[in-house]
């Protein structure tokens, strides 16, 4: 195998992971700005749905497309990922972005069946694209778990704050101004990330391999250790992924309107929020342990599993807010964690390609959950939901014994 080529970056003197975020290089900043400002203005996934309807689709053929859209995002990670270490970090992002901001107007402008629902599958592709990238360049730059931890943290932060203005810009925007109009701000702003990705990323971010392109996918999917992670990392973003698919259907059988929803969401914002910044020196601390942050991924991944759980049980507004309150630092560490165990245990030269077939799991975790829920909704009710969300909390915590057997003696990279 020839000599890694990697970029050169000066590393933070700081060895307290508190003081460490001046250190950050500049092409961290500005892909978290970016991925801020991208998923702020995602408006395409949440108002799909609407904007189908607004064309008229029947309902049978609104869950065809979104579900199309939902296997262009699984396979878009995927791709995104395995680019990113074939063709380079700068150009598989700047690609993906520019992408994006070419298909989304075609998106918001299509009337026929096939235009709408072609267009919805390419944006599925790279809607979520900067997740898999982003991570290898975090993975490149950064040389100390600590750091990486922390940044982990401030980016599952930034996503947060990104859904919360998402929801409050688009539901004040789209009557006055149309969903057309919010895709086509969605479709700028991507340009715009392709923009700063070209003149924030070093070109030299992409590492070299002597394997092609079959042999590193047979090494990622023969890793017991990131198929582990996969699953683990499933297990948890069913019950996250619950909070936006299966929750509202939980209130609506107990005859709660959607305003009753929007607080839960408020509450999961405000959560998120207010802990994320408060967590994420004491998460950083725990990274700089020699092994990977396998035990901290089955607590978080329990607490989620119960947080959401608990909302079988609750039948008010405020029952439900609690639930999801409950839920939130779970999710905080669970994320943190598993983007712990990705960066340690992925090779140098299919960072791309292993942070790509991580995040399907979020994709897949979409896919499952609202399908869970239909099926213990019918077989029995609400309190099915709640053991079937805490059985996954509980099943990515078992998953994580053979996990943490395998990762112990983990050095970080």
């Amino acid at each position: 195998m020839p000599p890694v080529i990697a970029p050169r970056f000066s590393a933070p003197t700081s060895s307290d992971p508190e003081n460490r975020a001046t250190g950050w290089p500049p092409a961290v900043w500005a892909l978290l700005i970016g991925t801020f400002a991208v998923r702020a203005a995602g408006f395409v996934y949440p108002y799909l749905a609407y904007h189908l309807a607004a064309r008229e689709v029947a309902a049978q053929t609104v869950t065809l497309i979104l579900a199309l859209f939902g296997a262009g995002w699984l396979a878009g990670q995927l791709l995104c990922g395995a680019l990113a270490d074939r063709i380079g970090r700068r150009a598989a992002l700047a690609g993906a972005m520019a992408t994006a901001a070419v298909i989304i107007p075609v998106l918001a402008q299509s009337r026929t069946i096939a235009a709408l629902a072609a267009a919805s599958f390419v944006a599925g592709l790279v809607y979520d694209a900067p997740r898999p990238i982003v991570s290898a360049v975090i993975a490149d730059t950064v040389p100390d778990e600590p750091t990486r931890a922390r940044i982990a943290g401030w980016r599952h932060f930034a996503t947060n704050l990104g859904a919360a203005a998402t929801g409050a810009v688009g539901g004040a925007l789209a009557a006055p101004l149309g969903l057309p109009t919010l895709f086509l701000l969605n479709a700028a702003v991507c340009a715009a990330f392709a923009v700063i990705a070209l003149k924030a990323v070093p070109p030299r971010a992409r590492r070299s391999s002597a394997a092609g392109p079959s042999e590193s996918y047979r090494a990622a999917f023969g890793d017991i250790r990131l198929l582990l992670l996969w699953l683990v990392s499933v297990c948890f973003l069913v019950p996250v992924t619950a909070l936006y698919a299966v929750l509202p259907l939980m209130m609506a059988v107990k005859g709660l309107p959607p305003s009753a929803y929007g607080w839960t969401q408020a509450a999961a914002a405000a959560a998120a929020l207010i802990l994320s910044p408060l967590m994420n020196g004491w998460l950083a601390r725990r990274a700089s342990a020699p092994s990977p942050m396998v035990g901290l991924l089955a607590i978080g991944s329990v607490v989620l599993g119960v947080g959401m759980g608990s909302a079988g049980f609750a039948s008010t507004t405020t029952g439900y807010s609690a639930a999801v309150v409950l839920a939130v630092p779970g999710e905080i560490i669970a994320l943190v964690a598993a983007a712990d165990v990705l960066n340690r245990i992925s090779p140098p030269h299919a960072r791309g390609l292993y942070a790509g077939i991580w995040g399907t799991a979020l994709a897949t975790a979409v896919l499952l959950a609202p399908l869970l829920a239909g099926w213990c909704l019918a077989a029995g009710g609400n309190l099915l939901v709640a053991l079937a969300l805490t059985g996954c909390g509980l099943a990515g915590a078992a998953a994580c014994l053979p996990l943490k057997a395998l990762t112990h003696r983990t050095l970080p990279t």
